[in-house]
């Protein structure tokens, strides 16, 4: 139904700095997603795909990164595989950090047609993707194995992936195959930007932040780009994703827009 709207008086939508935005639910090659999509009469340039951590949701990541949209960003939120509208796939047996990272391992394979349906709703515009805690983990794999990830983000997270509580095979492979300490240099150094509590227990600096910092920037280095690597280090911050790292954030990633 096609609803007349008044010019002077508009229909309420999201807003961001005075500028509209709306929010759907969508599957997108069978994951469930939010989007926090551009008004329609702003072309996108961008798709920003933002990955939660470990038993989180899609939802809780709403209207975090929303500033981007009014510049023509549309905002993916899918829920990580076994989270939020897929918890109960999840397979029995698995202790805690087996559960993280076979969300990881699933979550990295069905991202390339993930990316092939968002690009089909939106256009062949350049992939960002940011990932906090657990989904820090995704995005640096997909900085490395996804040709169309043109910016990456990886917030309170590590990558030392040292996990003597895993056990399975299959698990133990993926993190020897995608290991950011061992494999940094591996693909061609895609602008990233690593950003840590300095507070955070989770990922003490000195144990994650540091080693991975040094494996990313000797690869950026190594390859001619040493400007494709950035880092922050942000004092009293535990593990969350603070008001000044996700601004950050934004900033490095509207850095990638057309001018």
């Amino acid at each position: 139904m096609t609803r007349a709207v008044h010019p002077d008086d508009p229909h309420a939508t999201p807003l961001v700095g005075g500028e509209p935005y709306s929010v759907e639910r969508r599957v997108l090659a069978g994951v469930p997603c939010l989007i926090e999509r551009p008004a329609p009469e702003r072309a996108v340039q961008a798709i920003c795909v933002v990955y939660h951590g470990a038993w989180a949701t899609k939802e809780g990541k709403l209207g975090v990164y929303a500033a981007l949209a009014p510049q023509g960003v549309a905002v993916v939120l899918p829920d990580g595989a076994l989270h939020g509208e897929r918890l109960a796939d999840t397979p029995p047996g698995l202790n805690a950090r087996e559960y993280v990272w076979e969300s990881v391992r699933r979550t990295v394979a069905e991202a390339p047609a993930l990316l092939d349906a968002a690009q089909e709703l939106f256009g062949p515009v350049p992939v960002w993707v940011v990932g906090s805690s657990m989904g820090g983990y995704v995005s640096q794999t997909l900085a490395r194995t996804e040709a169309r990830v043109a910016r990456a983000a990886a917030l309170i997270t590590s990558g030392v992936w040292r996990e003597p509580e895993v056990r399975r095979p299959d698990l133990d492979a993926f993190l020897d195959a995608h290991r950011p300490l061992e494999h940094a240099a591996d693909a061609s150094p895609v602008p990233l930007f690593l950003g840590s509590g300095g507070a955070d227990p989770v990922f003490p600096v000195a144990e994650h932040h540091a080693p991975t910092a040094a494996a990313y920037r000797a690869a950026r280095a190594g390859a001619g780009q040493p400007m494709a690597f950035r880092e922050a280090i942000y004092p009293g911050v535990g593990h969350y994703t603070s008001v000044r790292m996700r601004d950050d954030t934004l900033a490095f990633l509207r850095s990638g827009l057309p001018c």
